[in-house]
């Protein structure tokens, strides 16, 4: 795919149709495994015009596909804030003014919270101190190396704790 993104560079007008279809494909199964069905189509065509709009920012000397990957993986993290976003303002209107929500108040506070974080770091940190994964696993559900791991949960942590020290 290099050498069609390339040639596309190059206003190869063939060569971008040929490459557009098989990002494409590529991505309905990235995102087919992360979203809902429903907002599947949307989320591809949308990371295709990213694509398209970065276009003339690909080094044809690098790997085309880590790259697409990285622009996939920030669309979809874009996705998931909209979506969170959504979630918490029909909660905050359905929720009663009794009851115990100590779980869902947390969960609502913690979401709050990494929007304050970039994306990789609040990954970082959902996958090893939320869901249990280990560095090596996170590390590749996230596609970020073990170090960058480390870091981004380090530095994330950090930020958090300053966070919630100004907010007492």
């Amino acid at each position: 795919m290099a050498r069609l993104m390339a040639l596309a560079q190059a206003g190869d007008r063939q060569a971008y149709l040929v490459l557009l279809t098989n990002c494409n494909s590529w991505l309905k199964r990235y995102f087919g495994r992360r979203v809902a069905p429903s907002s599947l189509d949307d989320l591809v065509q949308d990371t295709l015009l990213a694509l398209h709009r970065k276009l003339s920012s690909y080094d044809p000397t690098r790997p085309f596909l880590p790259w697409l990957a990285a622009i996939a993986r920030y669309r979809w993290v874009d996705h998931l804030r909209q979506y969170y976003r959504a979630e918490l303002v029909e909660l905050d209107r359905d929720l009663p003014d009794h009851g115990d929500h100590e779980q869902l108040a947390a969960r609502l506070s913690l979401e709050r919270l990494f929007a304050h974080l970039p994306a990789g770091q609040a990954r970082a940190i959902e996958l090893v101190k939320i869901h249990g994964l280990s560095i090596a696993e996170a590390s590749h559900a996230c596609g970020q190396s073990e170090p960058l791991v480390k870091t981004n949960i380090h530095r994330g942590l950090k930020k958090l704790a300053i966070l919630i020290e100004e907010a007492e």
